[in-house]
């Protein structure tokens, strides 16, 4: 997985941000979270070797981009220009911002964004459904190319329904990781696949979490094992004819 953080460091603003993986891996090297500074590798994608090739470079061709972050932090606002720059002119990868501020996306993009660009999908991650009523709507009206939305750490039964068509890439789904993992419900996520099924919208069932409830029954799920258990359960719906 090939990656791109230009800035490091967040505030928490919801639910879902009270575990984040950023601030307790921090934590262990007594840096604090809550400042977000600029990283050294900030022009990664226009770095190049010696051969004159770029740096960033992927198989795949997707760079998930600003992980230990958020794209839309507004203690960024005055770097952000200049990564969209990098993103045009690195027409050849495509750039995955996984955020929980939808809300400020329409003041963050450059005035050439127009409908979006082509090699951008924006993610916009709603963990109950509060974060779903507040962000859904915004992320619905905006202009945006490529549309995931990211249910992710889950933490309660959501209602995706009025948000789900043909402008949805696709819906990921997972539990939340870590020693203080809050429990994910078997039943939300199933729940979550069939308004998928009904919309025909592709589904992902990306990781269980630490501890995944089912059929009344609680799991310990180590980490190495969370993905490759919401791969054998088999749910996954990748494309859009109706599931059965």
């Amino acid at each position: 997985m090939s990656s791109w953080n230009p800035w490091h460091g967040c505030r928490r603003i919801s639910a879902g941000c009270a575990n984040c993986y950023v601030y307790g891996r921090d934590g262990k090297y007594g840096k604090d979270s809550s400042q977000v500074v600029k990283n050294a590798d900030f022009d990664l994608p226009l770095k190049l070797k010696k051969d004159k090739t770029y740096k960033l470079t992927t198989e795949e061709g997707i760079v998930y981009t600003c992980l230990t972050s958020d794209f839309f932090i507004e203690e960024a606002d005055e770097w952000r220009e200049e990564c969209w720059q990098m993103i045009k002119r690195r027409f050849d990868l495509h750039f995955f911002i996984i955020t929980k501020r939808i809300h400020r996306f329409s003041e963050c993009i450059p005035q050439d964004w127009g409908e979006g660009y082509l090699n951008v999908t924006i993610c916009c991650t709603v963990e109950n459904e509060e974060a779903a009523r507040f962000r859904l709507p915004i992320y619905k009206a905006a202009n945006i190319k490529q549309k995931i939305i990211v249910c992710e750490p889950l933490l309660g039964k959501i209602d995706l329904s009025p948000y789900l068509d043909n402008t949805i890439s696709q819906v990921t789904v997972g539990g939340e990781s870590g020693p203080q993992a809050r429990i994910c419900d078997y039943s939300w996520v199933l729940d979550i696949r069939r308004q998928c099924t009904d919309a025909c919208v592709p589904f992902h069932f990306h990781q269980t979490g630490a501890r995944l409830k089912k059929d009344g029954k609680i799991y310990i799920i180590p980490r190495k094992y969370q993905h490759s258990q919401a791969e054998k359960a088999g749910i996954d719906i990748k494309n859009t004819k109706k599931a059965e």
